[in-house]
This record gives C-alpha cells, sequence and structure tokens, in this order.
C-alpha cells in the first residue's frame, strides 16, 4: 500500500475511535458513522491507484448517506433510552418524525448517487436494474417504520437493509 494511505491512515482511525463517544456529544453521530464508512471506498481506491479521483467520491456519498440513514432508523428505537442517559442522536434531540424524515433526505442521496455511477464509471444497464431494486427497497424500508409504530424497525434493519447491503 501506498505511502499516501498510511498518512491518511492516522486521520481515519482517530475520526473512526471518535465514532464511539460522538453520540455522548453531538447529535450529529450518525453522520460521522456515515462518514466514516464512507472514507472506505476513497481508501479502497487510493490503495489500489494510487490516485485520487473526484469519481470516486460519489460512491463514497452513496455509501456514506446510506448507512447514515440506516442509523437513524435504528436510533429511533433506542429514543427514550438516549434521553435518559443524556446522549445525543437526532430522534432523542429533534424527535422520531424528524428523524425519519432526515433518514428519507439520506437515503435520497444514496439513490441519487448510485444512479449518477452508472454516468460517472459508464456502468451497464445491468447495474441500473441493481440501483432500480435498491430505491425500490429504500421506499420499502421507509414505509414499514413509522413514527408511531417502531415494531417493525428490525424488519427494516435486518432484512431490508440486508438485502440492500448485498445488492451494493
Amino acid at each position: 500500500i501506498s505511502r499516501l494511505c498510511f498518512l491518511f491512515s492516522v486521520p481515519v482511525l482517530m475520526i473512526l475511535f471518535s465514532y464511539s463517544y460522538a453520540k455522548r456529544y453531538t447529535w450529529l453521530c450518525h453522520l460521522i458513522l456515515g462518514f466514516v464508512q464512507a472514507l472506505g471506498p476513497l481508501g479502497v481506491w487510493l490503495a489500489v491507484t494510487g490516485d485520487f479521483s473526484l469519481r470516486i467520491l460519489v460512491l463514497s456519498l452513496a455509501l456514506g448517506t446510506y448507512i447514515a440513514g440506516f442509523d437513524l432508523l435504528y436510533a429511533c428505537q433506542d429514543t427514550e433510552f438516549d434521553r435518559t442517559e443524556g446522549l445525543y442522536s437526532v430522534p432523542a434531540n429533534l424527535g422520531i418524525q424528524r428523524a425519519l424524515d432526515f433518514s428519507i433526505v439520506l437515503h435520497v442521496i444514496t439513490f441519487a448517487s448510485l444512479l449518477s455511477l452508472y454516468w460517472v464509471f459508464s456502468l451497464s444497464y445491468f447495474y441500473l436494474a441493481y440501483v432500480v431494486i435498491i430505491g425500490l427497497l429504500l421506499i420499502v424500508e421507509h414505509k414499514i417504520v413509522q413514527p408511531d409504530d417502531l415494531s417493525r424497525i428490525n424488519i427494516a434493519f435486518f432484512r431490508v437493509n440486508s438485502v440492500i447491503s448485498v445488492l451494493m
């Protein structure tokens, strides 16, 4: 792996380790998790090519917003615990409805980013089929989780999200 990757590993590890404590200091913890995960494709790109390209940032954006979005969904079930313990999260600080709305916005960005990868990397129609399926699954995920009924969050998180992750 290149020297560039080694140099970037220190700040990446610092950000990664900071995520574990982020919920104690900021409701942006979900975005920090997404950002940390978004660094993965960028790091792989740098390791393989030894060069930076703006094109890989589109994939990083797709991954980061996808993960931050589903972390928001999952965090909704911990709202009362977070409030009781004085932890920060979007659901605990802004409410479940706003968390779900924020998750939708992030997943719209995910879908748009995945769609734009078709042109950025000149991918096949086969790829577009996967993006359409992912988009439909994201819609299903958001339809089955309601602010007044979080009982199906595990279906959204562990089943629907698992399929999306494999497709990605």
